[in-house]
């Protein structure tokens, strides 16, 4: 297990977090999949934990006032050096401010916002919190892709919010963008056109790492959760998309070692 990289590029996922009705049953979730334990978290949206291993923070779980109906989701928290220019940017290129910006406590800054295809994500600014502290570990967030209808519009909407390098896959029937800090590969935005889910609609998708991407799956359904597409073999390792008990989406991947998975 190795400390992720502490240098925070504006742009670079940093964290991801989840809101859900049931914070109890979630945690023991999470635990008995991934192995993460749990230390509470600043509490000005509510009781909030982090889900942690050998003591590092992973990612973090909410709970939603019993009146509030959202949707479940896992939302991708992007890198900022300043939350109150990076939303005052979100709302020029023609995205939307829904939380904040506000001080998560003395952890850092924070806001949510949505991108112009209606994809919710995070702004985090921060302080004493920097994000996820470990990389390269079951139970590890190892990428992050927008799930879209397609990627032209929006990806000159992120390419204007952090200046990102973006490369695209040139073909008739794939619509693909991997998103470029300092040279290496931070995100991607997959354009799906009709196959793009209702129920999701356009939307961040957060992969986990796992040690075995078929039993992991088939913990999912011992746990409450589901599989949505079965573990199959991607370029870079066995993946498959899953969604926990209350219906958060997610995908568990088995790298083989790759730490930027591109071409999931």
């Amino acid at each position: 297990m190795t400390e992720a990289a502490i240098r925070r590029t504006p742009g670079t996922p940093c964290w991801v977090s989840l809101m859900v009705h049931g914070l109890a049953a979630t945690e023991e979730f999470y635990r008995e999949l991934f192995g993460w334990e749990f230390r509470p978290g600043p509490q000005q949206l509510g009781p909030y934990v982090r889900g942690m291993l050998d003591g590092r923070a992973i990612a973090g779980i909410g709970q939603l006032p019993p009146d509030r109906q959202l949707p479940i989701a896992w939302m991708t928290y992007l890198a900022t050096d300043d939350a109150d220019l990076t939303a005052d940017t979100i709302r020029s290129c023609g995205g939307t401010v829904g939380v904040g910006p506000l001080d998560a406590a003395e952890a850092g800054r924070m806001a949510i916002a949505a991108d112009p295809a209606g994809s919710v994500f995070g702004i985090w600014q921060a302080e004493a919190h920097i994000g996820t502290a470990v990389a390269g570990a079951h139970g590890t967030p190892v990428w992050n892709e927008l799930i879209t209808r397609e990627t032209s519009a929006v990806g000159k909407f992120y390419e204007a919010l952090f200046n990102y390098d973006v490369e695209s896959v040139e073909s008739t029937d794939f619509d693909f963008l991997t998103l470029r800090l300092e040279g290496r590969p931070v995100a991607s935005l997959h354009g799906v056109g009709r196959a793009l889910a209702r129920d999701l609609g356009s939307h961040w998708m957060t992969y986990f790492e796992v040690d075995d991407t078929d039993a992991a799956a088939r913990l999912v359904t011992e746990l409450g959760g589901r599989v949505i597409k079965p573990p199959h073999e991607g370029t870079h390792g066995r993946l498959a998309t899953v969604a926990d008990p209350e219906g958060a989406v997610f995908s568990i991947v088995r790298s083989a070692g790759h730490r930027q998975l591109a071409d999931l």
